[in-house]
């Protein structure tokens, strides 16, 4: 697990909390957060965006992680994830933890409430015996 400087993890966090205001979710009015922390130290940021056709929709991890993509960066190192949800802390749903998987095991995951305070906990954790594209590698 990589260890960041508390003034960096608390940018993650608000930049996370910030990209939840964004969400565009009028079927669920369930808002999600994502930010992601580069390798380089860039921070892109996502959102849930809903669709009437529901398996069209796009959770906030997969939107920053597409973003980042897309910017090309192709090496992350924590992410960093929020919801409505104030009594406990909730993790990203199965599919966007194996999209994150395809950028390897070793995220630093912020499981993050509204009032900005979060757990620290990794990819490897929330997805244990994953697949992943070293599976495919040719022997």
């Amino acid at each position: 697990m990589q260890y960041f400087y508390s003034d960096r993890v608390t940018e993650l966090v608000s930049k996370c909390l910030q990209a939840q205001d964004m969400a565009y979710c009028p079927y669920s009015r369930f808002p999600v957060g994502a930010a992601i922390l580069t390798a380089d130290g860039s921070i892109i940021t996502g959102c849930n965006v809903e669709n009437a056709s529901y398996g069209l929709t796009v959770c906030a991890e997969r939107t920053a992680i597409q973003r980042a993509v897309a910017e090309g960066h192709r090496q992350f190192t924590a992410i960093a994830v929020t919801c409505d949800i104030k009594d406990r802390f909730v993790g990203p749903c199965g599919a966007c933890r194996q999209v994150l998987m395809e950028f390897g095991s070793d995220w630093t995951v912020y499981l993050t409430k509204p009032d900005g305070t979060y757990k620290e906990t990794t990819l490897s954790k929330l997805l244990p015996l994953a697949f992943s594209p070293e599976h495919l590698a040719k022997n």
